[in-house]
């Protein structure tokens, strides 16, 4: 294989993709394969290779709990999520090592970590021409930049830049983090701050960027035209140390060992990925591999 002069590097959130194939088994019939959310994930990586993706990276939540869940008790955890997902996750990490494909299997930090560590380490290296994190997970919204780092939502075939996260929430990505620790997240599992909604927080943060840049009275923020500033003021000021742990919680880790970009790169299946593919009873993933990558030289 020859090393493209310049190509895409894309970091793909292999929890989601693994909760997608599963959901997405919904409606088909009984006796569905157990493994079949495995056996999805792998043939959606195989897409990815097949339309030309070359520099790929998956992060997945080998265990779900973290160090966010010593911060707040409350925060995502294992606790009610169906056992036939929770026993495929390091059944799908172990398919994609043997498939060759770099897998990122966090235990202290989350996989949205690894996804943005990952993209710091690719936005630096100039051969890189675009970095797609391959999430619509709304907290990696902080690690987009300009067009160059975007978020790629395969359901929807949807590409989000900079202008697009601004577009979505009402403020850039370096606010996100402020954002949300504002208005909270519910699939995480943190409140946010009473009264704080999506368009009030939005309209602060557009002039003040970040949490501790509000100004305490309401009278300083001169936005006449937000309803309820001076409550939304005081609860700040009685909330002002919630309001800043869920943006320490809402923060991507970005400064993990997630190697080099190099290091990404598909050189094609491992010798053991057939018998894998063989025991998953979809052989038919090695022979696609196999395929591939003779294809690429």
């Amino acid at each position: 294989m020859t090393d493209p002069a310049s190509f895409q590097v894309h970091l793909v959130d292999g929890t989601y993709e693994l909760f997608r194939q599963h959901y997405g088994q919904a409606g088909r019939h009984e006796d569905e394969s157990p493994f079949a959310a495995t056996i999805g994930v792998l043939a959606s990586t195989l897409q990815m290779l097949a339309q030309g993706s070359t520099h790929i990276g998956v992060a997945s939540d080998h265990v779900i709990e973290s160090f966010r869940n010593d911060l707040w008790a409350g925060y995502k955890s294992s606790a009610g999520m169906a056992e036939e997902l929770l026993v495929q996750i390091p059944l799908v990490e172990q398919a994609l090592v043997a498939m060759g494909v770099t897998t990122w299997a966090m235990v202290e930090h989350e996989a949205d970590d690894a996804l943005g560590a990952a993209a710091v380490v690719a936005d630096a290296d100039p051969r890189v021409s675009r970095v797609l994190i391959v999430t619509p997970d709304k907290d990696l919204g902080q690690c987009v930049r300009g067009t160059r780092v975007v978020q790629y939502d395969r359901r929807k075939d949807e590409i989000v830049d900079e202008s697009g996260v601004i577009a979505k929430f009402g403020v850039g990505p370096a606010s996100i983090p402020d954002y949300l620790g504002l208005v909270g997240d519910t699939a995480d599992g943190f409140p946010g701050l009473p009264g704080w909604g999506a368009k009030g927080t939005s309209t602060v943060l557009a002039k003040f960027l970040h949490i501790e840049h509000i100004p305490a009275a309401a009278t300083d923020w001169h936005l006449g035209t937000l309803r309820g500033a001076d409550k939304l003021a005081a609860t700040l000021r009685e909330h002002l140390e919630d309001a800043l742990l869920f943006r320490q919680i809402a923060t991507v880790v970005t400064d993990l060992d997630v190697g080099g970009v190099d290091d990404w790169r598909w050189r094609g299946p491992t010798a053991e990925f057939a018998s894998f593919a063989t025991d998953l009873g979809a052989p038919q993933l090695a022979d696609r591999a196999e395929r591939l990558a003779a294809a690429r030289g």
